[in-house]
């Protein structure tokens, strides 16, 4: 498999996701790693409802996606590699090697504790912490809500720049 998209957005597998992104990279496979939904069949089969026929979703715990990242570097299907929230890319991601890997912010909505960095990304301390985490690992961090728009980068999500 090639991962074509490693991507931070709450609502995991949905429109923007399918549609926006899925047009333009054109996955065989949505991953999502998330610990409590790799253990909950019916919440799996909600996620399926959207995908086309020709899509396939599968859900992994964080050590379960660990063990299988390495398979999903190379060949074929395409996959699309989503996580719920920041935490759980970097426990995904920590340590392990994988040049080049690009992380994309796509929908971090508001939450107490949160603070607006774009209108469609918002941040908690720790969240800000695991972002610049992963860029601590060698990830690229960007937020860009759909492929046709700007991606803005690390350091004016953070406010670095």
């Amino acid at each position: 498999m090639a991962i074509v998209l490693f991507r931070v957005d709450e609502r995991l597998i949905h429109g923007q996701v399918v549609v926006g992104w899925g047009t333009v990279l054109h996955p065989d496979v949505f991953v999502v790693v998330d610990d409590e939904l790799a253990e909950s069949g019916w919440e799996q089969e909600l996620y399926c409802l959207g995908l086309p026929p020709q899509m396939e979703a599968r859900f992994a715990s964080v050590t379960q996606a660990r063990e299988q990242l390495p398979g999903w570097q190379t060949g074929w299907p395409r996959v699309l590699v989503l996580t719920r929230n920041v935490r759980t890319m970097r426990r995904l991601l920590e340590g392990v090697a994988l040049p080049g890997v690009e992380v994309n912010i796509g929908g971090l909505h508001f939450a107490p504790g949160r603070r607006a960095v774009l209108p469609y990304v918002y941040l908690s301390d720790e969240e800000r912490d695991d972002v610049e985490a992963l860029a601590t690992e060698g990830v690229s961090v960007s937020a860009r809500d759909l492929p046709s728009t700007r991606a803005t980068h690390l350091a004016q999500l953070l406010g670095s720049e």
